[in-house]
Parts: C-alpha cells; sequence; structure tokens
C-alpha cells in the first residue's frame, strides 16, 4: 500500500566525475551504467520483482525488498555489478569510463507518487555521497568501483564474513553530516586489499583480554621486584624497524619483566 513505512535493503549507485562531461557523452553513460546494472543483478539472481530503482541523474537509488539476502547484494552482486564495469571498461575510452560509488544500508521507507522518502533513505544519499568514499575511489586508479555500507549492515553482514564477502577488505571511516550527525560506516574496493587512502585502524587488545588496572600493575611490579631491593625497569613496548625477512618490516614488541641493573 502506497504511503506504508516498509522496511527495505537500500543501495545507493552514483557514477565518478559525471557532470563535466559533455551531454552526448552524459547520455551514453548513463546508457553504459544502466546496462551494466541490468547485467549485474540478472546474474547475481536479483530480481526485477524484488527492486524498485528511482533515477538519480548521475546515478541510481534502489530499494530492494527486505526478504531478499543481504548476502546476495553485498556479495554476488558487488562482485558482479564490478566484473560488468570491468569488461566495458575494455570497449571505450577514457570519456565514457564508468566508475562507480555504491552504498549499502537498510531501513524504513516510504513511497508516494512522485519517490521515496526516509531517514534511511536520507542517509545512504549521504554515505554515496561522502567525500571519504570520493576520496577512496580517486586514490584506487585500477577500480571500477568503491562500496561502502553502513555500520549496522557491516555488524549484520559483512563482519561474518559469510561466502563472496571478504570481511577483513572493509575499513571504517566516520562521517560527519552537515547536521552534525556522525555516521559510522565501512569501506572496501573490490580488488584491492583494502580500500586506499583510509588510515588502517589501530590494533586494540584481544576482546576476551581486559585491560589491567593500576592496582594489578602495582602488585604485579611489586611481586617482580628482585629479593636483593635493588631496583627495577619494567620495559612495556620496544619498536624495531629495518629489513630483516625480504623487506620492510616494522614489528612492536610488548614485554613486562625485570631489567637488573
Amino acid at each position: 500500500m502506497s504511503g506504508e513505512a516498509k522496511h527495505h535493503w537500500i543501495v545507493a549507485l552514483d557514477i565518478e566525475n559525471f557532470s563535466p562531461r559533455r551531454d552526448p557523452v552524459q547520455r551514453r553513460v548513463r546508457a553504459a551504467m544502466y546496462r551494466v546494472l541490468g547485467g549485474a543483478m540478472e546474474r547475481a539472481g536479483l530480481a526485477v520483482t524484488d527492486t524498485v530503482s528511482e533515477d538519480r541523474g548521475d546515478g541510481v537509488l534502489m530499494l530492494i525488498r527486505s526478504s531478499v539476502s543481504p548476502v546476495v547484494i553485498a556479495g554476488p552482486f558487488v562482485r558482479e555489478l564490478d566484473e560488468g564495469l570491468g569488461e566495458y571498461a575494455q570497449e571505450v575510452n577514457e570519456d565514457h569510463t564508468v566508475r562507480l560509488r555504491m552504498a549499502l544500508h537498510q531501513g524504513l521507507a516510504t513511497d508516494d507518487e512522485h519517490g521515496w522518502s526516509g531517514n534511511a533513505v536520507n542517509t545512504t544519499c549521504r554515505i554515496v555521497d561522502a567525500q571519504p568514499l570520493r576520496d577512496v575511489l580517486a586514490s584506487a586508479p585500477s577500480a571500477r568501483m568503491a562500496f561502502a555500507v553502513s555500520d549496522e549492515v557491516h555488524r549484520a553482514v559483512i563482519r561474518h564474513g559469510h561466502r563472496g564477502i571478504d570481511a577483513a577488505a572493509y575499513l571504517p571511516f566516520d562521517l560527519t553530516t552537515k547536521h552534525g550527525e556522525t555516521i559510522s560506516t565501512w569501506i572496501t574496493v573490490p580488488g584491492y586489499p583494502a580500500p586506499p587512502g583510509l588510515p588502517a585502524p589501530a590494533a586494540g587488545p584481544p576482546c576476551d583480554q581486559e585491560a589491567p588496572t593500576e592496582t594489578d600493575e602495582q602488585q604485579s611490579t611489586a611481586a617482580d621486584r628482585p629479593s636483593d631491593g635493588r631496583p627495577s625497569v619494567v620495559q612495556h613496548a620496544a619498536t624495531v624497524q629495518g629489513d630483516q625477512v625480504a623487506g620492510s618490516k616494522h614489528v612492536t614488541v610488548h614485554n613486562t619483566g625485570n631489567v637488573r641493573l
């Protein structure tokens, strides 16, 4: 029923550097995008009857029924879209290149006679337009697309590493909207082990290991103190850099113990 809010998987696609191109080129590029998109949906098994598309000029907004597995969207569909873009790239010159930014989110959306609306739709569009996603694609010259998912989709789908999804190839970034809202997001670039242009997250302690308290450290230090009363030195970390084995290495060694003076 029109006007009723329903849950959807929401996809937004946007063509890189679309506006500067001449009008005839824009028309051909748009036609190529829809041709590649339709082929990717068919090969991934994403039925047209499960999808509603809304044209956005230089891109597409897609609302996919919640009954469709998000694994199909983030796995086979992304793979087939990337491969289709690669095949198209072999046939055209640089002026007609199609490189896509793609975002995947989920939530309630409402339709009317003009299209779709809802906060989830707004969030998806903000992700696909985010500058970090633009920067990542610009930093990956051999890539055909950059793919971003909301933190909700990452926690529910990506991090579990379902078949066809490489969770290790995603890196996080936070998007701050013009209203001051922070949207946590994850990016990957098909064909790259990690998205270029984003800093790698700092490695934290294992999830099942609690950080020692100040009292614990004091007790540990007292217990390890030599019996002769001489002072001890506690070494917390040392960093070694150099070409140790087959290339440059950066090794961080954590060690707590007594060095007798």
